[in-house]
């Protein structure tokens, strides 16, 4: 009789992809990964005028959308893209959200266009443009790019240096990394949801927890939708279509990326199973649908990726967990500010060790494919790709910009795809060893 084949499971992993957690330590697993990616889902909207609760919708909505579309086969959260930023912020003062929610919608069918061609084609070219001397460093920039906005986070206020942020910072960092080493079970598990409650008291204690937006929120209400045709007319905005298009295929590297990472945590290959054309797919979809109910376009994230790392666990059932709270919070005012109120160097001081768990994961692809940096061409593509992406260099043309992680990363491929295997000085050193080897100048 044939014995059905097992499932692949990650040794590595606590609880791996399929596998689903008690009800109870599901819930507080899927908060831990809301609290992670609240700040910054939040932070987009009140940067281009529109109300925080709809990007909590629509991230949760995004979130489950995605996971249906790649059937439930990664672990990832969908939360507001810093990308179109700046876009959205000069189309809100032009022509308000009308405006911003057709620029998303254009940027999630390029998404879809973009799904539907690889899915024609194929993603085998993926592993020849990134092998792993491209994807460590990229992964890493992924991660220290972020660095300078940790960092911020935990110092500032108001732009200017605040010991007793930075004390709060660290002590939720020191505090977090108390419950992940000293502590097993489920306390290891949940360190970070831990350390940031820990973090939120003594800022409590501390006076720098702004309660105002708690008092005036109200318990229930509805999130501020913006539908075309009900909330608004529907116009042809061309320039906003144009303006925000074309940065999809910037968030299309970024979103490469974690899949990436995702990769190298679950030691599977999204990109062959369940497909690159359906992570695309999810995201594009995601983004649309952000745009028809009055949300930002969506991203995955980084923070919830550096949460996988932290705990290991790469439940799918944690992620949708995490959108349904999100949902729920998204009418629940109360609630909802609450986590608002949580003070950035709290944030900040989880953000330390997040992103810089996500940067060592590259240094793991790198030392687990045994890159030889003893190689010039190793050491060239590596060197250019960490400098611009850390650096922060973009290329801006016009009103479209290039970000820092996308430019290194399309550098990083052009460099695997131009430089020769070996460099002249290494030929003619290896042509000098071999003609040595036969005169018998060199023996064995």
């Amino acid at each position: 009789m044939n014995k059905s084949k097992k499932p692949f499971r990650n040794s590595e992993a606590i609880l791996d992809v399929y596998e689903k957690p008690e009800f109870g330590q599901g819930v507080l697993l899927s908060l831990q990964h809301m609290f992670a990616m609240f700040g910054s889902t939040v932070l987009v909207p009140i940067l281009i005028g529109i109300s925080p609760s709809i990007a909590l919708l629509s991230s949760g909505v995004g979130t489950l959308i995605h996971m249906v579309c790649t059937h439930f086969k990664i672990p990832a959260y969908l939360g507001s893209s810093f990308a179109f930023v700046a876009t959205m912020q000069a189309l809100m003062k032009a022509d308000g959200y009308p405006a911003v929610a057709q620029g998303a919608i254009a940027a999630g069918l390029v998404y879809v266009i973009v799904a539907i061609i690889i899915g024609q084609i194929g993603s085998a070219w993926v592993n020849k443009v990134l092998p792993p001397i491209v994807v460590g460093p990229i992964i890493i920039v992924i991660g220290l790019s972020l660095a300078t906005t940790a960092a911020n986070d935990a110092m500032l206020n108001h732009q200017k240096y605040d010991l007793t942020y930075f004390g709060v910072a660290i002590f939720t960092l020191v505090m977090t990394l108390i419950f992940q080493m000293c502590f097993k079970g489920f306390t290891s598990l949940v360190s970070i949801m831990l350390g940031i409650v820990c973090g939120y008291i003594l800022s409590c204690c501390l006076g720098i927890v702004d309660f105002s937006g708690v008092e005036k929120a109200a318990w229930f209400s509805l999130p501020a939708l913006d539908v075309p045709g009900i909330s608004y007319h529907f116009k042809w905005y061309p320039a906003a279509i144009l303006a925000m298009a074309p940065i999809a295929f910037v968030t299309m590297t970024e979103h490469m990326g974690h899949i990436m990472v995702l990769n190298s945590l679950t030691k599977r290959n999204f990109f062959k199973n369940p497909g690159l054309h359906r992570t695309m797919l999810g995201d594009g979809l995601s983004t649309i649908i952000a745009g028809f109910i009055g949300g930002p376009p969506t991203t995955s994230y980084g923070e919830n990726i550096g949460v996988l790392a932290m705990t290991k666990v790469h439940s799918v059932w944690v992620l949708a967990g995490a959108a349904v709270c999100a949902i729920i919070f998204s009418f629940v005012g109360k609630l909802a500010a609450i986590i608002e109120s949580i003070p950035m160097p709290v944030i900040g001081g989880i953000s330390f060790l997040l992103f810089g768990t996500i940067a060592s994961n590259g240094l793991k692809i790198l030392v687990d494919d045994k890159v030889d940096f003893g190689e010039k061409r190793n050491m060239l593509i590596a060197s250019v790709i960490l400098v611009i992406g850390i650096g922060g260099a973009y290329l801006q043309l016009g009103s479209f910009q290039l970000t820092s992680v996308a430019l290194s990363t399309i550098i990083g491929m052009i460099l695997n795809w131009v430089l020769p295997k070996q460099a002249a000085s290494e030929k003619a050193l290896e042509e000098k060893n071999k003609a040595e080897k036969q005169e018998g100048k060199i023996y064995q």
